[in-house]
């Protein structure tokens, strides 16, 4: 597949992620985070259900560009019923790809390789990772 199609698929996911979010919702009596990026105002409402250091649930709401929404479907998607553990490695790999570093390619990303062309675009790399610092605060919060 060359390069333009690849990149074409990767868009076609990123929409199709916005258009039509999975994990859009709220988890009643659960953990709870707010967070929102004040340069480009998308916001994010996280929920999270970690039980015995499994994600149980994860659920998101809030506004902004197809990249952070995008983001934020398939980081629900990627953590659902993983341990804690696996669900901060994903983040750090995540982070790693955003910051253009080697990161472990031996894991699945899933979808979320659709993303890796946005290290391509510095403003963008914080639309990208709202939803993963908020997982990682949540996953903090709950911990506590």
């Amino acid at each position: 597949m060359s390069f333009n199609n690849l990149d074409q698929l990767y868009r076609q996911v990123i929409m199709d992620h916005y258009k039509n979010p999975r994990n859009k919702g709220e988890i009643e009596d659960s953990v709870t985070v707010d967070m929102n990026n004040p340069t480009c105002g998308d916001r994010i409402h996280l929920t999270l259900d970690v039980q015995d250091g499994i994600v149980q649930e994860a659920k998101f709401d809030g506004e902004g560009c197809s990249i952070s929404m995008a983001s934020a479907s398939m980081m629900t998607q990627v953590i659902k019923g993983k341990p804690v553990e696996e669900a901060l490695k994903y983040s750090q790999i995540f982070s790693d790809m955003m910051l253009g570093k080697e990161y472990d390619d031996s894991v699945d990303l899933g979808d979320i390789e659709a993303l890796q062309g946005v290290a391509k675009f510095p403003a963008r790399i914080k639309c990208a990772t709202l939803s993963w610092k908020a997982m990682e605060r949540g996953i903090d919060q709950q911990s506590e």
